[in-house]
């Protein structure tokens, strides 16, 4: 069987470092009355509104990860417009919380306006839910700007948020891969090299002799799904793959899958990760108790403001005579709204949260890359903060090992993250060891994709 995986490095370098660009109309910002544009059989027809337009906008920012950027943001956009203020629905569980719940809500017939789609969503999301495209919300409310898309993004940055039907669902907004966040002060302590650990093999070591020197925690993983396809996909396992007739199927249960997921869960016996949630190991790092952290780069600047000590990023380790193999995380942003004057107003955000300010604001305040083309090198956008902030480069400068989060198909997509995620649980609680658990998941995944 042939593996065919979608390599992104030239997707999310050019994102963040991509130095020309066309530039585009931004969202006026007037406050004026509504009026949204039809483009249809070559006529312009207009509906105004005296009355506010209030919309949603659900996303899954906690505040130590984007939080306070999508207040700002918001804030700025609602201060600038008198004729549409945007709410923001915080969603926890990331983006396994908010299709969740969106999927409640509009099962009772209440839609947000623009919602957050994590890359593994896509397929579920296009095959699932009622959308505008974005290039249908630009024919009809924003006609004289027909080639948004492509005079602001690259082809392959928009083919992110390409579904297998080849449709463009959404507008990737949040683009991110992980690295390995390091606490430079308890390196020194326990006499480690200051430059940080290159593969997991090392980690696994340096975690083992910073508990004995300092009695500290080694690491945290990052507990989901996303940091699971990181460690085992950099080992030659395979959440997604193909074979020579075209058939998908999952190999995560290969030998370098279950020593990947084995060291982790051995880590976890041996006192040397602790197993708590996601948020907790995030807060355990910032505080001094654990010495490295291993997460997206989106938590970059809570890192930078909150860590209590001399932090440190790198690239994400790789397995010894392995290539590094990590999953693109992030989203992109669809429009859900159902009504005209709704759809209207959840445009004019958007392309507010696209503008060069917005991009800005959403990269220093996060970390993640910029899907836009030409923020890097705009003076108002990041030209200064991505040569001087020495942390994002550790994401900037592993773009060749980037791949597509895996995004199951079909109705069984839910079904399989949640076979994926409590598989990991099992495993990482010693109530299963690596070997069984990948085996029977991979078995369960399998069928449900038809082999």
């Amino acid at each position: 069987m042939k593996r065919k995986l979608r390599r992104l490095s030239a997707v999310l370098l050019a994102a963040s470092m991509v130095m020309t660009g066309c530039g585009a109309t931004e969202s006026s910002g007037k406050a004026t009355t509504t009026t949204i544009a039809k483009n249809e059989t070559a006529k312009s027809e207009t509906i105004k509104s005296d009355e506010k337009i209030t919309i949603e906008y659900w996303h899954c920012n906690a505040e130590a990860q984007g939080g306070a950027a999508v207040e700002e943001l918001v804030s700025k956009f609602n201060e600038e417009n008198d004729h549409i203020e945007v709410i923001a629905k915080y969603n926890p569980d990331m983006y396994a919380g908010l299709m969740k719940n969106l999927q409640a809500e509009v099962a009772v017939g209440n839609t947000p306006a623009v919602v957050q789609i994590g890359w593994s969503y896509l397929e579920y999301f296009s095959n699932n839910f009622s959308y505008l495209t974005p290039q249908d919300a630009i024919a009809k409310y924003d006609a004289e700007n027909s080639t948004y898309l492509t005079d602001n993004f690259l082809p392959n940055i928009l083919n992110l948020a390409v579904n297998t039907a080849g449709e463009q669902v959404g507008i990737p907004y949040s683009l991110s891969s992980p690295v390995l966040y390091y606490n430079v002060d308890l390196f020194r302590e326990a006499g480690l090299s200051e430059e940080g650990p290159q593969t997991w093999e090392q980690v696994y070591e340096y975690s083992k002799i910073i508990n004995e020197k300092t009695g500290k925690y080694g690491c945290y993983i990052e507990d989901d799904n996303w940091g699971a396809q990181a460690l085992l996909e950099s080992n030659g396992a395979q959440f997604i793959a193909t074979d020579e007739a075209g058939n998908m199927y999952t190999d995560i249960a290969s030998e370098g899958g279950i020593e990947a997921m084995q060291m982790w869960a051995d880590m976890i016996a041996e006192g040397l990760i602790p197993h708590v949630t996601w948020d907790e190991g995030c807060q355990a790092f910032n505080a001094g108790e654990v010495a490295m952290l291993y997460t997206t780069i989106a938590r970059r600047a809570s890192v930078q403001s909150t860590a209590q000590f001399e932090a440190a990023a790198v690239n994400s380790p790789v397995w010894e005579g392995k290539e590094r193999v990590i999953p693109a995380g992030g989203c992109m942003l669809a429009i859900t709204a159902q009504e005209e004057e709704e759809q209207a107003a959840a445009w004019e955000f958007m392309k507010y949260l696209y503008s060069i300010e917005g991009m800005a604001t959403w990269t220093i305040g996060t970390g993640y890359v910029p899907p836009r083309k030409d923020v890097a090198d705009s003076p108002e956008g990041l030209k200064s903060f991505l040569e001087e902030n020495e942390m994002m480069k550790a994401a900037t400068t592993q773009m060749d090992g980037v791949v597509s989060w895996a995004s199951f198909p079909g109705d069984a997509g839910l079904e399989i993250d949640q076979i994926l995620s409590d598989t990991q649980d099992q495993i990482l609680g010693g109530s299963i060891t690596a070997k069984d658990g990948l085996a029977a998941a991979q078995d369960k995944i399998n069928a449900l994709l038809g082999n």
